[in-house]
């Protein structure tokens, strides 16, 4: 990551040796390594959310896309059916009427 050498780490270890001293030194290192390991796990935290929420995001996505794709059947299963009622409607305007004629021969066979 930040490609660091021997070489390096050995300046590291004389310049904290001098500067903390070899008594504090080796705790000096473990609080090092906790907050390194803290701010990893953090990081790594970070990354795990934000991966989670981008799949969210695409399943949301996958959702409106069904949704609009359900909306337009639907819209056109409404047509359909507004067609299929327009073509019954206009078919019984062409049936003639018997009501009339229905009620005069029953009133025929009341008499």
């Amino acid at each position: 990551m930040f490609d660091v050498g021997f070489a390096e780490l050995l300046l590291i270890a004389i310049v904290g040796l001098l500067v903390i001293g070899p008594e504090r030194l080796p705790g000096a290192i473990r609080t090092g390594q906790a907050w390194y390991s803290r701010i990893k796990r953090s990081l790594t935290d970070i990354k795990h959310e934000v991966s989670r929420e981008l799949h969210n995001d695409a399943v949301l996505q996958d959702i409106k896309n069904a949704g609009h794709d359900l909306k337009s059947q639907a819209d056109e299963f409404g047509e359909q059916l507004r067609s299929a009622t327009t073509v019954i409607s206009e078919s019984e305007q062409d049936i003639p009427d018997h009501s009339e004629d229905q009620r005069r021969l029953t009133e025929k066979r009341a008499q």
